[in-house]
This record gives structure tokens, sequence and C-alpha cells, in this order.
């Protein structure tokens, strides 16, 4: 069954042959001959493959998965996906599962997490049984690049986005690629979900520096060990329109009323 496992869980995980050999260390060529059945890996190429798909090497072998997620997704419509843990902390080999659902047509949901939800997320964010009881929604708008998820946000943090708005995050696989100031939902062990930006400090001390919009709150540090998952905000819901600056609506009210009058002079 390597040749069958080994094209499911490329697919699975979205990876061309020649990012598959990159990850496990041979030639394109070889996963071609794999897939194919025109050569047979190592011992140690097998280990590596079963560390990357997140199985035993018992079943990379002997189980057929494609089977197994055709009845998978014909019941509960879950999609497991398995990425490499960009965490520096943590030994290499160690995955990180992400469970999402698809709709009958194989294209990815959006999970809303509600704030009743929240604690819950904690324990069940990869389970897929958890994950398939979330309500589910679609926004094509997003495209089809990407994994997204909503979460409801509490507190003021963030002003002027409100308590109670849903935010859109795209999941992010590599941490060490996030740019300073990205506004995203942090999902850590010590501090549950929270919407802050994010300044990246993994390389220097292996940490993220989360900063709110809100002046009233101080940044502070989190240890990247903690840290569960990070969806980069992309868009956002709410049934509270952001207040107006009275200041500013004066000040362009005085400028559309020096144009009015400039014009009527001009006509003169």
């Amino acid at each position: 069954m390597i040749n069958t496992n080994l094209k499911f869980w490329r697919r699975e995980l979205s990876l061309t042959q020649a990012q598959m050999a990159e990850k496990l260390s041979i030639k394109r060529s070889l996963v071609g001959a794999y897939e194919e059945g025109r050569a047979e890996p190592k011992l140690s190429t097998l280990v590596n493959m079963a560390r990357l798909f997140g199985i035993t090497l018992d079943s990379l072998v002997t189980n057929d998965f494609t089977k197994k997620s055709v009845q998978k997704a014909a019941l509960r419509q879950i999609t497991p996906i398995a990425s490499e843990d960009p965490n520096p902390t943590r030994p290499a080999g160690n995955l990180r599962i992400l469970a999402l659902t698809v709709d009958k047509e194989q294209n990815e949901n959006i999970e809303l997490v509600p704030l009743k939800a929240a604690a819950g997320y904690l324990n069940g964010y990869a389970d897929p049984e958890f994950i398939e009881e979330l309500p589910k929604f679609r926004l094509p708008m997003l495209g089809s690049g990407g994994t997204y998820r909503a979460f409801e946000i509490a507190g003021d943090s963030m002003l002027p986005i409100a308590s109670g708005t849903v935010i859109v995050g795209r999941y992010v696989d590599d941490w060490l690629t996030l740019k300073d100031g990205t506004p995203c939902v942090v999902v850590s062990s010590k501090e549950g979900i929270v919407f802050k930006r994010v300044f990246n400090r993994l390389k220097e001390g292996a940490t993220l520096s989360l900063h709110s919009d809100n002046p009233v709150y101080s940044p502070y540090e989190i240890d990247v060990e903690d840290v569960v998952e990070i969806w980069e905000a992309k868009s956002y819901i709410s049934s509270t329109f952001p207040i107006a600056d009275l200041s500013l609506t004066r000040l362009a009210s005085i400028v559309l009323d020096l144009q009015q009058q400039v014009s009527t002079m001009r006509k003169v």
C-alpha cells in the first residue's frame, strides 16, 4: 500500500512531488518512482514518511487510506490536515493536526467558534467531531487559497472593532513568516483565544509579542511553546458600525463649504 498511501497523503498535504522530496530529504524522481511502484523506499525513508503524515509505520504499509478517506468524508465530512510544526522548541517530526469540514462539493467551510465554545475549542481544536459541531458558512470573496476559521471576540482591546465582532482568519502554517503588526487570532494554552497584533520574536527569543490597538492595554509576550494555532485576520463581521469621528466630519464639512465658495467666486 506504500505507493497508494504516498499519493494519498501527498495530496492531503497539498504538496508537489518536489516539495515532498524536500521534506523527506530525497530526490524528486524517487517520489515519482515510489508512487508508481517502480521502487521501494528504504526503512529510514518509510519512518520519515510516517512521521510527516502523523501515522504509524505499520498503518503506512498495510492500511488503504483512500478507502478510509471516502468513508470519513461521507459520514462526517471531515478532512484532517497535517503540517510541520514551525515551533523551534519542539522536537523535529512533531506535527500539528488541523481538523476542518467540507461541503458536498469538497469545498472547505468556514467554522465559527462562538464565545460559548471558546473554552471547549482549546481541547477540541484537533478533534474532528468537535469541529463538525461548530456552525459553518462560506464567504466566496475570500477565494479558495488557504483554510479559514471565524472567531467571536470579546472585550475592547482592539477598538474600534467592538466586542462580539466575528474575525475571519486564515490559518498560518509557518509562524516564522508573520510580519510585525499583523492582526491575528492567537490560540494558546494559557491565554485562550485572543485577537491581537502580533510582533514576531521567534528567532530572538521563541516568543510572540501581542499588542492591542486600544492604548489602555499594555503589550505582553507569550512563549511559542504555549501557542496552539495562529489565524491571520482577513475579514470581520459585525452588527456594530464604527462611531464616526465628529472632528473629521466637521473638517470635511468646512472643506466642502470652501470648495463651493471658490466655485461660486469663479463663476462671478
